[in-house]
């Protein structure tokens, strides 16, 4: 499993882009990574499943109201990733507001959540493999903090949390 001090591993996420510009395309777009972290200081929070109710009532309508504050604390870009198709998460976010705050990254076959050993089994409750409900910041690709939650529960992987560490280490 990752873990603090850790690079992020070398894969693919993708995100649904409705608008054409810098060289992206509409629709699904792929992106590196290694590249798009490269340089940058982001906040990626990793949840079970677009419109699932934890992840659509609480963790990222609050990572959307505190972007301001997480911009202020020195984070370049706020990332939800869940093993979602790039469709999904194009249409989800549409429904969250998340439009120029948060990007929602696909991890469509689970391959970043199995590389970094964020992997949560649900294919008891007829959800497959999933990504685990966490926090981490990254700063140009190496993980600064990490913040893992237990068996359905919701109180490390916040954008309340995120901001206090961001705001500790970024200073």
């Amino acid at each position: 499993m990752i873990k603090v001090g850790d690079k992020l591993p070398a894969g693919k996420l993708q995100e649904f882009i409705e608008v054409e510009g810098n060289g992206c395309s509409l629709g699904p777009n792929t992106f590196e990574v290694e590249a798009s972290t490269a340089g940058k200081k982001i906040a990626i929070f990793g949840l079970p499943g677009a419109y699932t109710p934890t992840c659509s009532a609480k963790h990222v309508p609050g990572y959307v109201e505190k972007y301001d504050e997480l911009k202020k604390a020195g984070i370049d870009e706020i990332w939800c990733v869940s093993v979602n198709d790039a469709f999904v998460m194009g249409a989800w976010g549409r429904d969250q507001k998340t439009a120029g705050k948060v990007r929602m990254m696909a991890d469509g076959s689970a391959d970043f959540a199995k590389a970094t050993g964020l992997t949560l089994d649900l294919t008891a409750r007829g959800m497959g493999l999933r990504s685990n409900r966490y926090s981490m910041l990254v700063v140009d690709g190496v993980v600064k903090t990490l913040n893992i939650e237990g068996p359905g529960k919701f109180e490390v992987s916040d954008a309340a949390t995120m901001l206090g560490q961001a705001q500790q280490i970024l200073r």
